[in-house]
């Protein structure tokens, strides 16, 4: 008798990041949730482990020059893993994707559509059929040579490069031109050139104005320059550039963000003219399909998409019932709204997971396990249900689905519970409990299982009286349509709306100069640094302080050994053989390069003389190894070490490392830290902190660390207006405007506005039952 099939996923000494030598039992074809604190291993189980394994193994099959080719993760620490099939990894992408990204992209629909156009077009007689790359805006063959494919021509004009003709060139008539020597360069060429740089602008002849600001030529010069009394300046040879010349290369060669936002001060984006916005040739443009063109269909809505979709010949029928199976899931998700020419920058966090969702659920992959990385992130409660209900399908096609997430309601609707505790980083890294949902309420170190049985009402908090409001508005942008909004000063504000009901790009719009704001603060997620060397300690100015207290040690004055000796970022105490990285990168023949700990330094980033330089008793790289937690009880004699230190336990960050590699971070964590550095500044006068989503990977127990903080800030007298879509956030938060009632082109109103209670009875708001509920439970 052969044995049973074992139908388990069995982890055995998993010791990945913090985890301590786990072993767990998952068994497969289910949905199972992997929750606990932020920072308390579930990730570094779930993809660290799980997927990184499941991945090498599948990498041991390919061909060891394929294998260059690819992205690996490495193999996990961990003993043994047994009942693995292949997995496909959704994690949430947090770099920032390009202006020609769009929804078509990032779901192939626009691979389907180009080939309906190529196979499926109605041509003009006698038109060649065109492959279909002549349909795509990124390719030469298909993109408007006009604007290379981008559909938007940026321009300048002579009332933009000149706001105050009245003034001369010498005084600076080009506002568009730089300041400094650069500038005064410019000025001398032209004088030069016998033009006369001392007449106003608005007197000089046309054709004149014309050259300066327009001309594509550079004539070389030898410029003779105004000898100051105190030195002598030789004769140089200078090129002329032309006002546009030099604001459209700064525009697209400049690094500077600085220098970029003032070039695009003078700038004006139009569509393109050549091909009206479209971003393709003539050629493709002349090609319909059920009398539109291709640029014409990717601008509808895809639920309007669908309903165009009816092929009459049998090679369209075949080619548009494919296109409308799968645009199916992406309409089940709620996403009907967008359209296929959508930018992807312009999308929110969670809009972009579920189409990549939706491209998986079309894949028909069977007996797989899809890890995803916290699905439910930026999502309303309307769309987390219909979130819910694509996770099953995934699971009822035969596959298992291990999520890492934080949302109660996902936690309720799992098969299977992994609880990874107690505590983050190193009070972490245990598996508390394995096993079905309902069993998880007898774990009593669980801080889950307080959230999601514990059914006692929270304390009811006062609705505070606003000091005063700031109107924004009115606003017509994406969705909004002239929407004028007044948020009350003094108070805590959510402002909430089903996923793309326009939220964010209403809160966008307060800014400093409204009046009433004063100070403002945007606290978001954007990393808070590109690079490893960029960390907790660099970013909030710990690491200053740190290393001033090395270089006052007597081993480090007596060395001469000053404050930059104790940087990994510049030469001379750091380790040159990694630079300061920590890591070399090695190079293997057919295999792809690898990362290993630097053979000299180990990893510590330090020349061993500097690492000989102890603060009570720790070298440099000891301390930048110690947590957030271990640092304030050693630095708890250092006020400003000790102050910052303290606003980073407040957020709940205790148990990150003070040299955590910024690359590391969620963009919940680094949004915590932006947060925690604000906190520790002395706060002078009314300050209007704005909050786009802070709750995002949060554990409901972070959640109300989180919130105290908050709220906090509220009671010292200053504003927070949050976006957020977790229920028990808004039905504690003083005031609610939601936006909706749907998304995109369904959203962009302001459906309800007022404290918690009474938007909760709102008439035509998605989000008032959801409210109500967690009002009813406060």
């Amino acid at each position: 008798m052969p044995e049973p099939h074992d139908p388990y996923v069995r982890v055995r000494g998993a010791r990945e990041h913090n985890l301590k030598g786990v072993d767990v039992d998952i068994p497969r074809d289910v949905l199972a949730v992997f929750t606990g604190v932020s920072g308390s291993g579930k990730s570094s189980l779930a993809f660290g482990t799980i997927y990184a394994e499941a991945q090498r193994r599948y990498f041991e099959s390919v061909a060891p020059y394929a294998r260059r080719l690819i992205h690996q993760v490495g193999a996990p620490k961990v003993g043994e893993i047994t009942g693995l099939p292949p997995a496909v990894s959704l994690q949430q992408r947090r770099s920032a994707p390009t202006s020609r990204s769009s929804v078509g992209t990032v779901t192939n629909l626009s691979n389907s559509l180009r080939m309906l156009f190529s196979r499926a077009g109605d041509y003009p007689p006698g038109a060649e059929r065109l492959d279909s790359d002549a349909f795509s805006p990124n390719t030469a063959a298909g993109a408007c040579p006009e604007c290379h494919g981008l559909g938007r021509v940026h321009r300048t004009t002579e009332e933009l490069l000149v706001p105050d003709p009245s003034l001369s060139i010498r005084d600076g008539a080009v506002a568009a031109w730089p300041g400094a020597w650069q500038g005064k360069n410019l000025r001398d060429i032209l004088d030069a050139l016998g033009h006369d740089v001392d007449r106003p602008w608005r007197e000089l002849p046309a054709g004149q104005r014309e050259w300066i600001l327009f001309t594509d030529e550079q004539p070389v010069v030898t410029v003779h320059p105004v000898r100051d009394a105190d030195r002598i300046q030789r004769p140089y040879q200078g090129t002329y550039m032309s006002a546009r010349r030099y604001v459209m290369k700064t525009f697209s060669d400049s690094r500077s963000a600085t220098l970029r936002a003032k070039a695009e001060r003078f700038l004006v984006s139009a569509p393109c003219p050549a091909c009206g916005g479209s971003r393709l040739r003539p050629e493709a443009l002349a090609v319909t399909f059920a009398g539109r063109t291709i640029a014409q269909l990717a601008a509808l809505p895809l639920v309007e998409l669908a309903g165009v979709l009816h092929g009459t010949s049998q090679t369209a029928r075949v080619l548009t019932e494919d296109l409308r199976s799968r645009i199916a899931p992406v309409l089940e998700l709620g996403l009907g709204y967008l359209s296929l020419d959508r930018a992807t920058p312009t999308l929110s966090a969670g809009e972009l997971q579920r189409l990549r969702i939706a491209t998986q659920l079309r894949s028909g992959l069977f007996g797989v396990v899809y890890v995803l990385d916290e699905p439910s992130a930026g999502l309303h409660p309307a769309d987390t249900e219909a979130l819910l209900t694509v996770l099953a399908r995934l699971k009822a096609a035969g596959n298992s689905v291990f999520v890492v997430e934080h949302h109660l309601d996902v936690m309720r609707g799992a098969d299977w519970l992994v609880d990874v505790g107690p505590g983050a980083g190193e009070h972490g890294g245990q598996v508390l409990y394995s096993g079905p949902p309902e069993q998880l309420a007898a774990v009593e170190e669980s801080a889950t299982a307080r959230f999601l049985f514990d059914r006692t009402p929270a304390p009811v908090r006062e609705v505070r009286t606003p000091s005063g409001q700031v109107k924004a508005g009115p606003v017509t942008r994406h969705n909004l349509r002239a929407v004028t909004a007044e948020f009350p000063l003094g108070v805590f504000t959510a402002v909430t709306g089903v996923s793309g009901s326009g939220k964010s790009t209403l809160v966008g719009e307060i800014t400093e100069d409204l009046v009433g704001v004063g100070r403002l603060v945007r606290v978001d997620q954007k990393p808070i640094g590109r690079t490893p060397r960029s960390n907790l300690a660099t970013y909030t100015g710990l690491f200053d302080v740190v290393r001033k207290a090395f270089a006052a040690t007597e081993q480090a004055r007596q060395r001469g050994y000053g404050v930059g000796r104790f940087s990994f970022n510049v030469a001379g105490g750091r380790c040159e053989t990694c630079q300061g990285e920590g890591f070399v990168s090695v190079e293997l023949l057919f295999l792809p390069s690898t990362y290993a700990a630097c053979p000299d330094c180990g990893g510590a980033r330090y020349r061993p003389e500097t690492l000989d330089v102890t603060y009570r008793g720790r070298n440099i790289a000891q301390v930048l190894d110690l947590t957030v937690e271990a640092a304030a009880d050693f630095f708890a004699d250092t006020p400003p070490v000790a102050r910052s230190l303290g606003t980073l336990l407040d957020v709940g960050l205790g148990y990150l490392r003070l040299g955590q590699p910024a690359t590391e971070l969620s963009g919940g964590e680094a949004q915590r830290i932006k947060l925690a550095n604000e906190l520790q500044r002395g706060r002078r006068g009314h300050t209007l902190y704005l909050l786009d989503e802070p709750t995002t990977g949060l554990h409901p127990a972070d959640v109300e660390v989180l919130m105290r903080q908050l709220h906090g800030l509220v009671d010292a007298g200053h504003t927070v207006v949050v976006v957020e879509h977790d229920m028990a956030v808004v039905a504690g938060a003083d005031w609610v405007i939601d936006l909706g009632p749907g998304g995109g082109y369904a959203g962009g109103r302001i459906v309800a506005a007022g404290p918690p209670a009474e938007v909760a009875r709102a008439q035509g708001s998605v989000t008032a039952g959801y409210l109500a509920r967690a009002v009813a439970d406060s």
